[in-house]
């Protein structure tokens, strides 16, 4: 019968994470070969290569990627034992793993992250950063306990509404329509736009959809202020959610849209009743913060 132990699955999910011995050695207080070592004796307790290692770094085997699932599975069970345990004892610790999008990171974590820490130093939190894409297959893969997302979401998970995100027209102010009151979708259907790239565009492509506009796509950006700063030269219009328009050039606009058009905020997870006490912890906490925003 084979016996596998967690230290060298929590080993192999760095490394897969990292995409290095060398960033996982580092991470784990290890030397390399000790993580070498460490994937080998996994691999041949196994039967089969879990990794494949070349000059384009680390790549998993479709061996090693049918097993990853189930070792990051156990690793979170393991991980939820030993909060359980301490949560009977009184003690209030563990690590949260969170998905995030830019503006969540940018507005709502470093203040409910700063507050949170002060009530609850021993819970360490461990943020990773992308697109609605990215979180979703994140949470999917048991990379992360829960994420931020843009609901509905694409895959079936348990759901959670937070806040309801307005969805405004941005241009800049020596553009024609920058002194309407409202900005129509039949205005808007020719001027050339300016968007988030894929993964995050999601609101934005459902919107249009729904009004019947194809849009006459000019830049696909990744950072919301460098859409706005091609909007403030005259390079095209936007739309973008209300919550990263916070600090604008006073040359830019900012207009309704007709309709009500909004990006609805939550957070998903595979199943909220599983979760750690310490990520339980946080959530409830999240709430809690913005409630009173």
């Amino acid at each position: 019968m084979v016996k596998l132990s967690l230290a060298k699955f929590e080993i192999f999910s760095a490394v897969v994470e990292l995409g290095s011995l060398t960033k996982a050695g580092e991470t784990l207080g290890l030397t390399q070969s000790a993580v070498s070592h460490a994937i080998a004796s996994l691999e041949s307790e196994c039967g089969f290569s879990i990794l494949n290692r070349g000059r384009s770094g680390i790549q998993l085997t479709s061996n090693g990627e049918r097993i990853l699932k189930y070792i990051r599975e156990i690793l979170k069970w393991n991980e939820e034992m030993v909060q359980e345990i301490a949560n009977i004892n009184g003690l209030e610790v563990g690590t949260v793993r969170i998905g995030t999008i830019s503006s969540v990171s940018i507005h709502w974590l470093p203040e409910i992250m700063k507050k949170f820490n002060e009530n609850y130093p021993a819970i360490e939190i461990k943020l990773m950063e992308g697109d609605y894409d990215d979180v979703e297959h994140w949470i999917s893969t048991g990379l992360v306990d829960f994420g931020f997302v843009s609901l509905p979401t694409l895959q079936h998970f348990e759901a959670m509404t937070l806040k309801k995100d307005r969805m405004l027209c941005v241009l800049s102010d020596a553009h024609p329509l920058a002194e309407q009151k409202e900005i129509s979708f039949e205005m808007i259907n020719e001027e050339p736009l300016i968007k988030s790239k894929k993964g995050s565009d999601n609101d934005l492509i459902r919107i249009l959809k729904e009004n019947n506009i194809t849009p006459n796509i000019k830049f696909e950006l990744a950072d919301d202020q460098a859409i706005i700063s091609m909007v403030e030269n005259g390079m095209g219009i936007s739309i973008l959610p209300e919550m990263v328009l916070h600090r604008v050039p006073n040359n830019v606009r900012i207009l309704k849209l007709e309709g009500e058009n909004y990006r609805t905020l939550g957070i998903a997870t595979t199943s909220f009743k599983s979760l750690a006490p310490a990520t339980k912890k946080f959530i409830d906490y999240l709430k809690s913060w913005l409630s009173v925003k």
